[in-house]
């Protein structure tokens, strides 16, 4: 059988394929008897491999079986499930839209609003599942489509159990299943499961379509899972200080380690978004074009001309626009506020002890020895606005959890600048210094004979 060429996937017409994966094949179809496009996930058998191939059917027999109990519209629907000798395809509600995978890179992140409103939905959805006795068990983002109205629909079941009968009927059933990124502690120790170990995976997608990272990350897969199971995660407020504290109360909740400390359900869940949601304004194509506006500001500016373009939007996301009014101290020698910034507009003036030592404009940073001299991170000099001035302020805090490149990024143009200015500094210190000694001889400088006054030892 070649799936590339298939014209027909029993009485469903191939339009085109839609996606690939290691094990199976998603195509658009037709339905000539309901007439609607429908897709049609397809899995060819290993013929060597009967473990394989047994596991495979059960996968196909477990997603039509969870079909029939689910009806829900934050739920794919299936339409029906067919088991052959070499190959089985289930026949799917058609999402025309992409996964949530889209939005999880830093410089695609959703307004506030709309990621707070799917995953609210989500919660319902996992709600309703779980009152039908069913566990998804594998919640990532490409789990989750978004359809063209910005409804999220839960997808791919195939891994669910039936906790009414799985669980006692078959232990092993409900082990080494999942991505191990967005498994709660409890799966990943193989402990029983109920439906919080999902309600832990949706918090893990929420927190990155917050932040644009997982909340936790290593180089390898023991080390994850050591994380996952021993390490608390930051607080997504930390990380992006636009975002509400309350949110930082919701996530640690969805995260807990202890099952029982979590939420006791999706619709708990649920409730407690609804009342961040609330409170939330702003409409969202002004967030959009604000987030363009800001891009473009920094794009522009010299001291970014190195940064690539996914390293500006982390910048934005973990940085804070301040307005400044003319005399007020943006920070003062001395103080410990774990922030420094880079002038947007206006123009400030930098002292120590009471003595004036520069002025700075638009493009230079400011505070950034208590950033980069890790020994004393307080301020060691005081900044005034001589104008109405913009800041964009940076955490310390937040650029402590950014990626790696992000963080090597913003070392080496601060220190760039820091260079800069010492030199500045020498030149106008030399000004007003004493007159230097002039040197009898200098070390490699070459003599009249061409050859150089520092010379090597014979062998």
């Amino acid at each position: 059988m070649n799936l590339a060429n298939m014209e027909n996937i029993g009485k469903y017409k191939v339009i085109k394929e839609l996606g690939k994966g290691a094990t199976a094949v998603v195509y658009l179809c037709h339905d000539p008897d309901a007439k609607r496009q429908v897709a049609v996930k397809i899995v060819r058998f290993d013929q060597e491999n009967a473990t394989v191939s047994r596991r495979m059917r059960k996968l196909f027999r477990t997603e039509r079986a969870v079909a029939e109990r689910l009806t829900h519209p934050n739920i794919v629907g299936v339409f029906d499930a067919v088991v052959e000798e070499d190959r089985a395809y289930i026949v799917m509600e058609y999402v025309e839209g992409t996964s949530l995978e889209e939005f999880c890179q830093i410089e695609r992140m959703l307004p506030l609003h709309r990621v707070i409103g799917i995953i609210f939905k989500c919660c319902m959805a996992l709600d309703h599942a779980y009152r039908q006795g069913i566990i998804h068990r594998d919640i990532k983002p490409a789990n989750i489509l978004i359809d063209k109205d910005d409804n999220p629909k839960i997808a791919d079941f195939g891994l669910a159990i039936n906790i009414k009968k799985d669980m006692d009927r078959d232990s092993t059933f409900v082990m080494g299943v999942g991505s191990p990124a967005y498994m709660s502690p409890e799966q990943l120790k193989s402990y029983p499961l109920n439906q919080k170990t999902d309600l832990y995976s949706l918090g893990v997608v929420f927190f990155q379509l917050l932040t644009g990272r997982l909340p936790f990350r290593a180089k390898s897969q023991a080390a994850l899972i050591y994380k996952i199971i021993n390490t608390d995660p930051p607080a997504v407020s930390r990380m992006n200080p636009n975002l509400p504290k309350k949110l930082d109360m919701a996530i640690k909740k969805a995260l807990e380690k202890e099952t029982y400390s979590r939420y006791n359900n999706g619709a708990e869940f649920a409730k407690e978004l609804a009342s961040v949601r609330y409170k939330l304004q702003g409409d969202e194509d002004e967030i959009r074009a604000e987030d363009a506006r800001h891009f473009a500001i920094l794009r522009k500016m010299d001291f970014f001309v190195e940064f690539e373009n996914v390293e500006l939007w982390e910048v934005l996301r973990s940085s804070v626009w301040r307005d400044v009014g003319k005399k007020v101290a943006l920070m003062r020698e001395g103080e410990a506020n774990q922030i420094f910034g880079i002038l947007t507009a206006g123009e400030v003036e930098v002292s120590v002890a009471g003595k004036v030592i520069c002025r700075l404009g638009v493009g230079e940073p400011v505070g950034e020895m208590s950033y980069l001299y890790k020994r004393d991170p307080t301020h060691s000099a005081t900044v005034v606005a001589l104008t109405p001035c913009r800041l964009l302020e940076i955490s310390m805090a937040a650029l402590a959890l950014a990626s790696e490149e992000l963080q090597e990024r913003m070392q080496d143009a601060l220190v760039s600048r820091v260079v800069q200015r010492v030199r500045q500094a020498n030149k106008r210190l030399a000004k007003i210094g004493a007159a230097a000694s002039q040197p009898d001889e200098v070390i490699g400088e070459a003599d009249v004979k061409g050859k150089f006054s520092l010379e090597l030892a014979p062998e």
